[in-house]
């Protein structure tokens, strides 16, 4: 997978992240195996059942585990190898690792000093306000709620302006409006032309703010690219299309004519279809409704979802 980086007067620039048959192994245990990809600028989520490899790939983005076999860059730099390139990443790990004494402002501001910032307390503050805490910065952390801790762990990833973000399921314990607020604030960071990966068990998640996807089934990438362009190359599956019209009856009798169309089933008002060829479906299906004599009110695929592709992938 390699998402498009933006340009540099004549040039190209490098890919904020890139691997090259990237693996790691505890003893017998393989966790990462052969994975290779590259992103530039924008939202990219990762997906996988767990224990697929989701972690131990943001470990060693992170610079906290070092490949076993292949290559991990950042910035073009190892991040195992070269301490540097920490300055240039933020990481919010989905284990707590807060103290809970400290105040969520104190513990945003300890980050700051980590990267070496001079003016550690206002970039704390400004961190603190970009992730909504600001009432309750100068509370303990221990007394948060888990959404709370979440947004300082935030905080704490992103007070230093970093180029790259990565982020293991950021938005555990959210509310709805801070998961909102939360996915804006991604957004325009990625706007801003950060770098930003994020797992995610919320398949709603990745789809609404993902530009791209990374599926990885058994430490393997078993898909990468955006969803739908994923769903639509899936021609050994069916794809399924939900098609309400004036007449469902007549059209179902003219599509089950069609060789693109091997199922045909009236059910809740509507014509289920099933295809293999989408591209060739989507061709006929304005003369069928001529040939039928109908009106078309609606054409939905049913199964374009994220979570319908994640499943095809994790079962294929």
């Amino acid at each position: 997978m390699t998402a498009q980086t933006p340009p540099v007067g004549d040039q190209v620039a490098a890919p904020a992240i890139e691997l090259a048959h990237a693996a790691r192994w505890y003893g017998n245990v393989v966790a990462v195996n052969d994975v290779s990809f590259s992103l530039g600028a924008g939202v990219t989520g990762l997906l996988g059942p767990n224990g697929a490899g989701k972690t131990t790939l943001l470990h060693m983005l992170a610079g906290f585990l070092a490949p076993s076999a292949g290559i991990v860059h950042v910035l073009g730099r190892s991040p195992n190898r070269d301490p540097s390139v920490y300055r240039q990443i933020g990481l919010v790990p989905e284990r707590e690792s807060v103290y809970a004494f400290l105040t969520g402002y104190e513990y945003v501001r300890l980050n700051a000093r980590l990267q070496g910032m001079r003016n550690a307390d206002s970039a704390a503050r400004a961190a603190i306000a970009r992730v909504g805490l600001e009432d309750a910065a100068d509370r303990a952390i221990g007394t948060y709620s888990k959404g709370m801790r979440q947004r300082a762990k935030v905080a704490g990833a992103l007070v230093h302006d970093p180029q790259v973000l990565l982020l293991d399921e950021p938005f555990n314990g959210m509310d709805p409006r801070q998961r909102l607020a939360m996915m804006d604030l991604l957004v325009e960071m990625a706007g801003a032309g950060r770098t930003i990966l994020f797992s995610s068990h919320i398949l709603e998640e990745v789809e609404r703010i993902g530009t791209e996807i990374l599926v990885l089934v058994a430490g393997r990438l078993a898909a990468s690219g955006d969803f739908r362009a994923i769903r639509a190359l899936m021609t050994d599956r069916p794809h399924t299309i939900t098609i309400r019209s004036s007449d469902d009856r007549r059209l179902a009798t003219t599509l089950m004519a069609d060789p693109a169309v091997f199922a045909v089933e009236l059910k809740d008002n509507a014509v289920s279809v099933q295809t293999a060829h989408l591209s060739a479906f989507r061709r006929i299906i304005a003369g069928a409704s001529r040939t039928a004599g109908v009106r078309l009110t609606e054409v939905v695929p049913a199964d374009e979802s994220l979570e319908s592709v994640f499943d095809y992938l994790v079962r294929r």
